[in-house]
């Protein structure tokens, strides 16, 4: 049975009470860098169409089951919404495993293959880890011992680090989460969900 959805009440992304303490001492220029941080910070994958007039936000773990399961529908939004941006931070939380995937993910923007490494992690069957995970790079076609080089890569490090100080910043709860406009929510959602979710986040604008 699937977890009933929850609205992320945050101070710094949505006008829902209550305001989380961590929130309160945000001064207006901190709040507006945090958002720039979850939707445009540097080296953070794309999808869909890079120049879209709405953008998704999805925080995510390889070994999250929810987010296995919302990825299909992740992708199924992306090819029905030709205007859309889709924004992925890379939040391993779920051990060594997770954080392996994260860094081979991220390195093989390099080769140009994140969003197909990136679906055919999220559809791999059994626990994401480093033989599972250079399986897969092998089936896509990725360079693994390039890969397995870029993976080093300081920058790498930093960006999966500034994702993670950015999802307790904001008090994400878990994966996935999915941000649109001012709403976060976290759990499983359906491709209509959301597609409600991005109307939303268009009508704001």
């Amino acid at each position: 049975m699937l977890r009933p959805l929850a609205a992320i009440a945050l101070a710094l992304l949505c006008a829902l009470p209550p305001v989380p303490a961590q929130a309160q001492d945000h001064s207006p220029a901190e709040v507006a860098a945090i958002k720039d941080a979850v939707f445009n910070g540097p080296g953070l994958p794309v999808m869909g169409n890079a120049q879209g007039d709405a953008v998704l936000v999805e925080f995510s773990d390889y070994n999250c089951g929810f987010c296995r399961k919302s990825a299909p529908q992740v992708m199924a939004l992306l090819q029905s919404d030709p205007g859309l941006r889709l924004v992925v931070h890379e939040i391993p939380i779920f051990g060594e495993g997770s954080r392996f995937a994260a860094e081979a993910a991220l390195a093989a923007q390099a080769q140009g293959k994140y969003a197909e490494f990136h679906r055919a992690l999220m559809a791999m069957r059994g626990k994401a880890e480093k033989p599972s995970v250079l399986r897969v790079a092998r089936e896509v076609g990725l360079d693994v011992a390039r890969l397995q080089r870029d993976m080093q890569s300081p920058e790498i490090t930093r960006r999966i680090e500034r994702s993670l100080a950015l999802a307790d910043e904001i008090g994400l709860v878990g994966t996935p989460s999915f941000i649109a406009g001012d709403r976060a929510i976290f759990g499983y959602l359906s491709k209509d969900d959301l597609a409600e979710l991005v109307a939303e986040a268009r009508a704001a604008k």
